[in-house]
């Protein structure tokens, strides 16, 4: 039996792909379980519809981050954060946080140890085949 996969399913497939499988696996399985629908013409196309809406939606990111890179490679981001006397964080700024007043995915900060001291840093970003360096200057209240 032909069916639209609905959700990703492990070792089957990702959602929209059209896959074969035993009647009773997709009857008694995918279908109750909203996991697969019936392959007719319509769900195939709505199907592809999906995947083609995704792609779009991908790309557009991809255009929308290379955008906010470029503008940050020519800005410093500030971060202000509690401080001692000796330049020492009270609270350790991590790569949420970065992304947070970036305004990127946390995926894209590439931090190795959470920021526990006043200054400037250069963050390294990196989303897909976009790569790009972030200033922040992490100052005190």
């Amino acid at each position: 039996m032909k069916v639209v996969l609905l959700k990703d399913v492990k070792n089957m497939g990702r959602a929209g792909s059209i896959i074969e499988c035993s009647d009773g696996h997709a009857l008694n399985f995918l279908m109750p379980r909203r996991m697969a629908a019936p392959a007719t013409a319509t769900n195939v196309k709505q199907a592809e519809m999906r995947a083609q809406q995704t792609i779009d939606r991908k790309e557009l990111d991809v255009k929308l981050i290379e955008e906010r890179l470029a503008a940050l490679a020519e800005e410093k981001t500030v971060i202000t954060k509690k401080a001692n006397d000796k330049g020492h964080l009270y609270d350790a700024v991590d790569a949420r946080e970065i992304a947070k007043a970036a305004n990127l995915p946390v995926e894209a900060i590439s931090l190795e140890k959470p920021i526990k001291e006043l200054g400037e840093f250069e963050i390294p970003v990196a989303i897909g085949e976009s790569f790009g360096k972030l200033t922040i200057v992490i100052a005190a209240e």
